[in-house]
């Protein structure tokens, strides 16, 4: 009784973990003085061949949708002011 206890609980907290990074639980701390413009970082991913859907704001980062230069869809978080990707949502095939 007390291990299917201990592998409910350690499952539970799997499945809130992946939760968390399914829906996109990332963050910048970034000055929004320091901010590049969306229209910069949708410029230099299409000169790399992304196809962009749509790029927003989201807890301080630039959440881009869209297609990468292999045709795969894609949901990738940007620091605003580096354009560094800081995450990325794992997209069905």
């Amino acid at each position: 009784m007390k291990q299917t206890s201990l592998f409910s609980l350690a499952l539970l907290c799997m499945v809130a973990a992946g939760s968390a990074q399914a829906h996109g639980d990332f963050s910048c701390d970034v000055p929004k003085a320091e901010w590049k413009t969306q229209m910069e970082l949708q410029r230099k991913l299409t000169a790399e061949g992304w196809k962009i859907r749509q790029v927003k704001t989201d807890n301080g980062c630039y959440e881009v949708y869209g297609f990468d230069e292999k045709g795969q869809r894609i949901e990738i978080y940007f620091n605003p002011k580096t354009f560094e990707k800081v995450g990325e949502i794992k997209q069905p095939s």
